[in-house]
């Protein structure tokens, strides 16, 4: 199975008061989708955890050309895409009933030594993997992300029970409600297109404290992305996820998005 699908309808837990798909709920469907990919490919988890090693996420961007709403048919698509350097690719898409994509992703995934916690060369791994020639989500693998200036603290979170995966740390996904959270709940269900990149720098465990950092910036670099961006870029946001004792990041993310007109309640 070269490439993963999954169509169902659209859920109620996955929407906003727009009636519309949320980012974390995206995040939700593509973790779930590589996961059971690579179960199928033979490097999931129990398979990689017999040589001591293990998959991490290292960053994702996403692109919502349209939101899709309760209800609506999906389909939801995951596939390898090679490598490039220490990064294995794999690239996502959520499709509609006419089988156009409206959001799409691409992601970089690091092989860790679990004993030793270092990234390992992932040629190994991913070589005998489908390539998918032809098959790209994206026009480019998604960035790394400098640290920008004059974030403000707007919250803290402590890491619970419910944020905490089978590897003993914060899941992804739960980084992206993280931010869902800090951001204007009226700038998240105006959002008609959006992009969101996320680089993930530090895993953090049970019980830690992490403050949660924002700041609009002046978008200069979404023209770069072409196609994979909105075209108009009404609210740029910057957000930080800091250990407060020693100011370390352990996320960094751009939010951009294009607003439309105000959502009546549903």
């Amino acid at each position: 199975m070269d490439i993963w699908r999954e169509t169902f309808p659209l859920r109620f837990g996955a929407i906003d008061r727009s009636d519309r798909l949320t980012l974390w709920s995206t995040f939700e469907f593509f973790q779930d989708a590589a996961i059971s990919h690579a179960e199928v490919l033979g490097v999931g988890r129990e398979a990689m955890k017999t040589t001591g090693q293990a998959w991490v996420l290292s960053r994702l961007s996403v692109f919502w050309e349209r939101r899709p709403k309760y209800g609506e048919i999906i389909t939801v698509r995951s596939w390898p895409r090679g490598w490039e350097k220490l990064f294995a690719i794999r690239d996502y898409d959520i499709r509609d009933a006419e089988d156009r994509p409206i959001v799409r992703g691409r992601s970089g995934w690091l092989i860790l030594d679990i004993e030793k916690r270092r990234p390992l060369r992932v040629q190994q791994i991913v070589a005998p993997l489908p390539r998918n020639d032809g098959e790209n989500a994206f026009s480019a693998a998604a960035p790394g992300l400098s640290a920008r200036e004059n974030l403000v603290q707007s919250g803290e979170r402590r890491a619970a029970y419910s944020d905490v995966d089978y590897n003993g740390h914060v899941n992804n996904t739960r980084y992206i409600q993280w931010i869902q959270d800090i951001v204007d709940p009226a700038l998240l269900e105006r959002a008609e297109k959006k992009r969101l990149d996320i680089n993930y720098l530090s895993e953090v465990k049970p019980g830690e404290m992490i403050g949660i950092w924002i700041a609009p910036f002046a978008d200069v670099s979404s023209d770069a992305y072409g196609a994979d961006c909105p075209e108009k870029v009404s609210a740029a946001l910057a957000v930080e996820g800091r250990r407060p004792e020693s100011g370390q990041s352990v996320f960094r993310a751009e939010l951009r998005i294009e607003s439309g007109a105000p959502q009546p309640p549903v």
